[in-house]
């Protein structure tokens, strides 16, 4: 028998050696990316008659380089993708690259070293393709060097042609539904961009400011007005006091003179004064906030602007004129005090709306601009959110909110030189607006002209400078993978497409525009799903962005430990939580791919597929059992979209049942012979469901190992799903299999506090346990286990009282 043992040994040995002691992570995912690049594994086939798992995926905006906070969010959806996939769906699963609009443009300022108004449109238009080429053969990189499963020969960008087609023809007929119209009004003004922009782009921020007031004149006598914006005095409107407050019949009808500028204005009241706040008595700007707006439409008062489109200050600041909004703020102010005109001034710091891009404080300039009507519609977007299931179900609360607090239609003009353009032309003569007819798009109006004469009969037209915002068109995304307009038949097919992801920062962006765009063509909702991800954070809890100096770039970690490990990482936090990025965090990737290779590299040997189901070992019925529970749990939470907590059950049973029991006890039978073939079909069915449930989470090296082990089909990711077995079910085996974990966890403990090696033999132990009967079908389990030479059960202990379970050991 040891001759036997022995040999066994010898043998292991050698069929050990066939894979690497240590693994080369690295060159392991080269080689896979490469098979799967030239196998087109992971491509949407177009003739099958699968159900279809579409995943509509936020194209990322070409603004600089992928950090790992992409890398966290991008690859919790790819995890989704992956179980699909292998539980037999077709997978529709694009990639795309936002390149059109503002984001891009600055990118491109900042790398040229130029603004776009110092050259032509052509020119810098020229030079955006340009950088965005260069950018997305980076971005590309990033997703299939850390195993994004996206068929990349769905790739779109927003910038070209057959985007651009979609884009305008939504514009065309959204204007044919009465939804689309051109007014000047108020308009949010980036002064920095020199663009309007939407709501959406709205970034509430704490800066710092002060806080002043200053004496206007009524009838030669003071009226302290408090405002925290003195430089907009020259585009003073109006006066406002409350209704009930008791200095409004004093006040009210009267004018008030406006210091440093000499000219009067009416005194009025308005319930919307707030009489707490300041001295209660409001001065009113055009614009210096969305009250002065309301103010203006209702009481039906004049316009004067006091900055320009620069954020400088106009012809109507008189000597404050071309004067940049801070500098002419600090100059009135000392000019107030010089004239004992301010009798408080105090900083304070307070939220002001920023441009989300560039975080400039936005303005409010008189434009005309291009909207989409849907303000009468958000109890129909409110009804369309509901409809669709949400996970975490509280983020729909954001959208909700989002909805409620609208004030605005939708402005979708942009003042720049590069983005989608209009499909707009003017009448030089009569100034009638043109639209491209659906057939003849994508049009470029600089280029372009209208196939028929003005109504007026003159053939002279202006084309629209203006591009659209990147939401209008990002937010065709189920449209544009769809092919709406293009394959009516493939549209059909697709959309409503299965799954929206993104992070929780762009509901308001993406998600709600999408819903709002896509509803008003189609009349349904764009998806059924919408899975919404966190935001990987620095070390530190904070945003991770170049500013803040604290980028960590993906390609950095998967360089210093692998592809796998990062994904590991992203797959660690509860869907829809922040994560704090820790690099020891990635390194416990690299310790479980290890784990992963070291076990399977010990079972190699034993891997033979039985041709029928041996007689099992109660081990082997118990540890099949915990399969079938950690399946289970972790299919459940796949389809729920949680999947950490499929991560954490496939971990579990892993390292807990797998590696640290069952496979030590089994060896003595697989060293010795005893019950071989049990065993070995039980080792067979446990490693490649093993490798299958991390698959999703670590492609790489799940791939090798099935290559190595079972090599079934070109792909574990197109393989089957592990599926639990009725056959396996057994609650006694998993209660009698618990006893024996104890039993051996127990006499672990003794070896240790002993100093022994967990090897080294015992003569003599015995077990106290209430129900001796049940460890017996496990005892010689446990003996051979703990190289144990005589076992005994017994149910009862003098110094054993309550009755639980115990060992003793003897000499």
């Amino acid at each position: 028998m040891v001759k036997l043992t022995l040999l066994i040994e010898i043998l292991t040995i050698i069929l050990m050696a066939s894979m690497p002691k240590r693994p080369d992570f690295h060159a392991i995912e080269r080689k896979w990316r490469e098979s799967w690049k030239k196998n087109k594994v992971y491509a949407f086939d177009h003739k099958s008659r699968k159900d279809i798992y579409s995943i509509d995926t936020p194209p990322p905006t070409i603004s600089g380089s992928l950090h790992i906070g992409h890398a966290f969010s991008y690859s919790q959806t790819e995890f989704l993708a992956r179980f699909y996939r292998m539980r037999g769906f077709n997978v529709f699963y694009p990639m795309g690259f936002d390149n059109n609009g503002l984001p891009t443009a600055i990118l491109t300022e900042k790398n040229r070293g130029i603004r776009f108004s110092d050259v032509s449109r052509e020119e810098f238009v020229k030079m955006v393709i340009e950088e965005t080429k260069k950018a997305e053969k980076e971005y590309e990189n990033v997703w299939r060097t850390l195993g994004i499963s996206c068929d990349w020969s769905l790739l779109y960008t927003t910038i070209e042609k057959r985007v651009q087609r979609i884009s305008q023809l939504s514009f065309l007929k959204l204007n044919k539904k009465k939804r689309v119209y051109r007014k000047e009004m108020p308009t949010l003004w980036c002064p920095k961009c020199k663009t309007a922009i939407a709501q959406v782009e709205l970034e509430d921020r704490e800066l710092e400011s002060s806080f002043s007031d200053i004496l206007f004149k009524v009838d030669g006598k003071d009226l302290k007005i408090a405002t925290t914006r003195p430089e907009l005095l020259p585009a003073c409107v109006a006066v406002f006091v409350h209704p009930s407050d008791k200095r409004s019949k004093k006040l009210a009808g009267k004018k008030a003179k406006v210091p440093l500028f000499g000219f009067e204005v009416p005194i009025l009241t308005d319930h919307r004064v707030d009489p707490e706040k300041g001295t209660g008595i409001v001065m009113c700007c055009t614009f210096g906030d969305l009250t002065d707006i309301e103010w203006f439409r209702a009481h039906n008062l004049p316009l004067k602007e006091a900055i320009d489109d620069s954020g400088n200050m106009t012809e109507i600041a008189g000597k404050y004129r071309g004067m940049p909004i801070r500098q002419a703020k600090k100059e009135i102010i000392d000019d107030l005090r010089a004239a004992k005109l301010m009798t408080k001034h105090e900083k304070i710091e307070h939220d002001v709306n920023v441009h989300e891009r560039c975080g400039t404080e936005v303005e409010f300039l008189t434009k005309k601009q291009w909207f989409i009507k849907y303000l009468d519609l958000k109890r129909e977007f409110l009804k369309a959110g509901k409809k669709m299931k949400w996970y975490p179900p509280h983020m729909r609360v954001r959208y909700n909110n989002w909805i409620k607090g609208l004030q605005w239609d939708w402005c979708i003009s942009r003042q720049r030189y590069y983005g989608v353009p209009f499909p707009v032309w003017y009448c030089r003569d009569c100034g009638e607006v043109m639209f491209a007819e659906e057939e003849d798009l994508p049009v470029n109006p600089f280029i372009d002209k209208p196939k028929k004469p003005c109504i007026c009969g003159s053939a002279d037209f202006e084309p629209e400078k203006d591009v659209f915002d990147t939401w209008a068109t990002s937010s065709l995304t189920p449209f544009i993978n769809s092919r709406w307009s293009e394959d009516e038949k493939f549209f059909k097919k697709l959309y409503p497409m299965t799954l929206r992801a993104n992070a929780h920062d762009i509901i308001t962006f993406w998600d709600f525009n999408t819903v709002a765009l896509d509803w008003m063509h189609s009349g349904i909702e764009p998806f059924r799903d919408i899975m919404i991800s966190g935001h990987g954070l620095d070390s530190k809890g904070r945003k991770i962005s170049k500013s803040k100096g604290n980028v960590v770039y993906p390609l950095d970690m998967v360089e210093k430990y692998s592809a796998d490990a990062v994904r590991w990482w992203a797959a660690s936090v509860k869907l829809g939580e922040d994560l704090w990025f820790k690099e020891s965090d990635v390194k416990e990737g690299i310790k479980i791919s290890t784990k992963l290779w070291n076990s399977c590299r010990f079972v190699q040997p034993h891997l033979k597929k039985a041709k029928r189901k041996p007689k099992l070992e109660i081990i082997d019925k118990w540890i099949l059992h915990k399969l079938n529970l950690a399946i289970k749990k972790s299919t459940e939470s796949f389809v729920k979209y949680e999947y950490s907590k499929a991560r954490a059950a496939t971990e579990h049973f892993f390292y807990s049942n797998f590696c640290n029991n069952y496979l030590e006890m089994v060896k003595y039978r697989l060293y010795n012979d005893i019950s071989r073939e049990a065993a070995e079909y039980t080792l067979y069915h446990l490693t490649l469901n093993i490798i299958k449930l991390f698959a999703p989470f670590m492609p790489f090296i799940t791939e090798e190992l099935y290559q190595i082990l079972f090599g079934h089909e070109k792909s574990i990711h197109i393989s089957s799903w592990p599926e639990t077995q009725k056959e396996w079910a057994d609650k006694k085996a998993e209660r009698i299999g618990d006893i024996a974990v104890k039993s051996i966890s127990e006499l672990r403990k003794y070896k240790q506090q002993s100093g022994l090696s967990l090897g080294a033999k015992l003569g003599k132990a015995t077990i106290y346990f209430p129900q001796p009967k049940m460890i017996e079908p496990v005892v010689d389990v446990i003996r051979g286990t703990m190289r144990i030479e005589e076992l005994e059960i017994k149910d009862k202990d003098l110094k054993n009282k309550d009755g639980k379970f115990m060992v003793s050991v003897g000499k």
